[in-house]
């Protein structure tokens, strides 16, 4: 199940499930996974940012991402971006001996120029291995790096292992434009783009050409419908449905609460065991989780909808 430039559909962006102690919860990760496929998700995306990768020790990023990759029977795509290239070829070589389809590089925040962000990538690949397929992680917004799409699209050319985009500028929709752009007129090699930003602006990105989304919001649901209506070219209904939960979907992307509500949200839905954080991380307040509660009562009363089972309170 190794990843190609073809990908397409939703690859969720899985939490790292912790117990209140801050152990990992491995019984939630298989409640994921099972959720995730019945969902009609196309794969996984494990140790990305949103799953407080920087957190765990080494042996536990290992552990989380061969207990997803073992359990979802999909596609599994583990991020290993790290501060050096040694911990990145360790844990990116391990993962593919046990049956990752690819993995996600992010690049390091210090860098500025686009000869830096080149480079960057250059030693990154010697380091994994040409052999691996990666995915490149455009994610300005947390990580302070600004890749245009002329760099991306040197990176694609210059790295036959280089098979997908996750695109999480903002605003980035005319960034699209440019990549398929660069794709017809035959100056860069087609790839997979997914989509990320908690999924907030991917009725449009769809629209503009993206094969599909990688993120976490917690109604996978929702993406997976959006992504589906949209290929058949039933506009309307996608953007229905992506209307419905556009509330919930503001919400969660408050920074420096984001992940506490979508853990939040999980427990709610019997996915997860708790909505656990490892420190340093945030929490809400009692009053953020009546809103929550509210929204969530709110999306339950929308007709039509699969919410997972989850019912209002």
């Amino acid at each position: 199940m190794r990843l190609d430039a073809q990908a397409a559909g939703v690859f969720p962006i899985a939490p790292t499930p912790f117990h209140p102690d801050g152990r990992l919860d491995e019984g939630s990760i298989d409640r994921l996974c099972e959720s995730y496929r019945g969902a009609g998700a196309t794969g996984v995306t494990v140790l990305g940012i949103m799953g407080e990768a920087p957190k765990l020790e080494p042996e536990e990023s290992l552990a989380v991402a061969a207990r997803f990759i073992a359990g979802i029977g999909l596609p599994a795509i583990v991020g290993v971006s790290a501060p050096g290239f040694a911990a990145m070829r360790s844990l990116a070589r391990a993962v593919m001996e046990r049956g990752a389809a690819g993995v996600m590089i992010a690049p390091v925040p210090s860098l500025r120029t686009d000869e830096q962000i080149l480079g960057y990538y250059r030693g990154a690949v010697e380091a994994i291995g040409t052999d691996i397929p990666f995915v490149i992680q455009d994610y300005p917004l947390t990580l302070s790096v600004q890749m245009t799409p002329k760099v991306i699209r040197a990176i694609v050319e210059e790295h036959p292992s280089c098979v997908m985009l996750k695109h999480e500028d903002w605003p980035g929709l005319e960034k699209i434009s440019a990549l398929r752009g660069f794709q017809a007129d035959g100056s860069m090699r087609p790839i997979s783009i997914l989509t990320g930003n908690g999924g907030l602006f991917l009725d449009f990105e769809m629209e503009r050409g993206a094969d599909g989304a990688m993120t976490g919001y917690a109604f996978p649901e929702m993406l997976i419908d959006v992504v589906r209506l949209q290929k058949a070219g039933r506009r309307d209904e996608a953007h229905d449905v992506f209307d419905a939960h556009l509330p919930l979907l503001r919400y969660e992307q408050q920074p420096g609460i984001g992940l506490a509500v979508r853990k939040y949200v999980l427990m709610r839905r019997g996915l997860i065991a708790s909505d656990a954080q490892r420190k340093p991380g945030s929490a809400l307040s009692a009053t953020a989780r009546a809103e929550v509660d509210f929204l969530l009562a709110r999306l339950a009363r929308h007709e039509g909808l699969n919410l997972g089972g989850f019912t209002a309170r």
